[in-house]
């Protein structure tokens, strides 16, 4: 099921980190600070995968009574499994557990899936089931066919909450690239981790996909009642076996390097480090409904789409994006020009060909690419191997004879300097119109301005090609830039 030689340093990582943290000191400086600041949000952005990853197993062990956890890709991977693993003890010591996955790219073995559901504290849910989970082959072909839109509407989402007052969402999903350790292929991603006022948006977002009929119990997916579901059953013995085997699992010490010996023990203070320099400001949640909009196409919009709109509108100077596909609808191109017409300048990095990991976008992105330059928006197109890796990396990864690829995940906007959404929304036209998102909008300028600053920083030539100058494709091969020739000719804008 998982390759466990080749990911296991990043799981014993993620496992240890849960038992290194002296906790009652931890809880009470997070309680302390909360009750401190009634009328504001404490955010902290997550720019390091291995920030990431520690805020989220501190918090796996931090919680108390509730956990809830939403994410468009779940993966069988060590991240994968290690924080089923972690959710799995939260259960045993009586946290109540909810998650909701998409159905689209969930990647778990059935009886492990049931297996957990099953447990008393564990409630788990699969948005949109119309291609993986419960579903046989004959039903998928016949969802495509009589319901295109909807087996394309997907679930973007991911938070992460703890006792309704700790919360992170971004852009990470659960698997090893999103946290830089997979040793071939790692994202530059970002995520915020907010505690206090507006992790209440965040959690009414999630009661509103826990309670839309969309989102559908594992237990009921499995039950083979009829031609159109699969029967999947574990006997009580089974599920005391996979239990234990996730634990095993998560215990076992083998491959631990001396480099991540030095990072467990110093993680209590690499937390509080995190924690002393939080943020306490004002920020909006926007977020979509179940189902994004009422369409019946493939277009539509949604209140993650409109809420954006609104912030590009009230922009002055510059705006600064963020956005590993960048492929814009009509009404996107209008709502740039419209800013660049009254003096906006506006930058964007995203992914080089060479970086990409996906060419069906990427092939929607170059079919516009020189109508965007024309336009005057200045666009930086990201390397596979950025001199900024080194900074973000883990050096454990870093040490391998082949350095991993790296390609942006990140999606994030900067207005003017002064307000900084950081979420999920993709500046394409599924994120648009099609997959429900959700994001964070923060009012602060000093903010801003840094996560500006990395950006910028991902933009300098050490790190970027300059779209307009460079000719970035010439860096690929010549039957990679054939096949995205091949996708430009589709007609698939729609969709991407």
């Amino acid at each position: 099921m998982i390759n466990k030689i080749a990911y296991l340093s990043a799981a014993v990582l993620f496992w240890v980190c849960s038992f290194a943290l002296a906790m009652d000191q931890s809880s009470d400086f997070i309680d302390t600070q909360i009750a401190s600041h009634p009328d504001k949000t404490g955010v902290f952005v997550l720019d390091k995968g291995e920030d990431a990853l520690i805020a989220r197993a501190w918090l796996a062990d931090y919680a108390k009574q509730t956990i809830e956890v939403q994410y468009f890709i779940w993966s069988d991977d060590n991240i994968g499994t290690l924080a089923s693993e972690a959710l799995l003890r939260a259960a045993d010591r009586g946290v109540m557990v909810r998650v909701i996955v998409d159905d689209l790219l969930i990647n778990a073995p059935d009886q492990t899936l049931l297996a957990l559901a099953l447990h008393p504290n564990i409630n788990i849910k699969i948005y949109n089931p119309q291609h993986s989970v419960g579903v046989p082959f004959h039903k998928r072909l016949i969802n495509i066919i009589t319901d295109f839109r909807g087996v394309n509407q997907r679930m973007h989402d991911k938070t992460f909450i703890v006792d309704g007052k700790i919360a992170i969402t971004g852009g990470r999903n659960m698997a090893t690239e999103y946290f830089d350790y997979n040793h071939s292929y790692n994202f530059r991603d970002r995520d915020v981790l907010l505690l206090g006022k507006d992790v209440a948006g965040i959690k009414s977002s999630f009661e509103r996909f826990w309670k839309s009929p969309l989102s559908v119990s594992v237990e009921h997916l499995y039950d083979g009642i009829g031609i159109f579901k699969k029967n999947v059953q574990v006997e009580d013995s089974q599920v005391k076996e996979i239990y234990q085997s996730l634990h095993d699992y998560a215990q076992s010490s083998r491959n631990f390097s001396a480099y991540l010996r030095g990072v467990i023990s110093n993680i209590h203070n690499a937390f509080n480090a995190i924690s002393q320099q939080i943020i306490w400001t004002n920020v909006s949640v926007i977020s979509d409904l179940p189902g994004k909009n009422k369409a019946s196409g493939l277009a539509g919009g949604g209140q993650s789409t409109s809420a954006l709109v609104q912030l590009v509108n009230a922009s002055q100077k510059q705006i600064t994006i963020q956005s590993p596909y960048l492929v814009m609808s009509d009404q996107a191109v209008s709502l740039f020009q419209s800013a660049i017409n009254r003096g906006v300048k506006v930058r964007i990095n995203t992914n080089s060909l060479a970086a990409t990991d996906n060419i069906q976008a990427f092939s929607g992105y170059r079919n516009q690419r020189n109508q965007l330059l024309k336009m005057g928006v200045s666009i930086y197109e990201y390397k596979p191997n950025p001199i900024v890796k080194k900074h973000l990396i883990a050096a454990s990864i870093l040490a391998h004879k082949r350095s991993p690829k790296f390609a942006i995940h990140a999606k994030t906007m900067v207005i003017d300097s002064e307000t900084v959404f950081i979420g999920t929304f993709n500046f394409d036209p599924r994120s648009e119109n099609l997959n429900t998102e959700i994001g964070v909008v923060i009012h602060n300028t000093n903010l801003a301005k840094s996560v500006e600053k990395a950006i910028k920083t991902d933009m300098h030539p050490d790190n970027s090609w300059n779209a307009a100058t460079d000719n970035p494709d010439q860096y690929v091969s010549f039957t990679k830039r054939l096949k995205v020739c091949l996708l430009q000719a589709l007609p698939i804008k729609a969709l991407l």
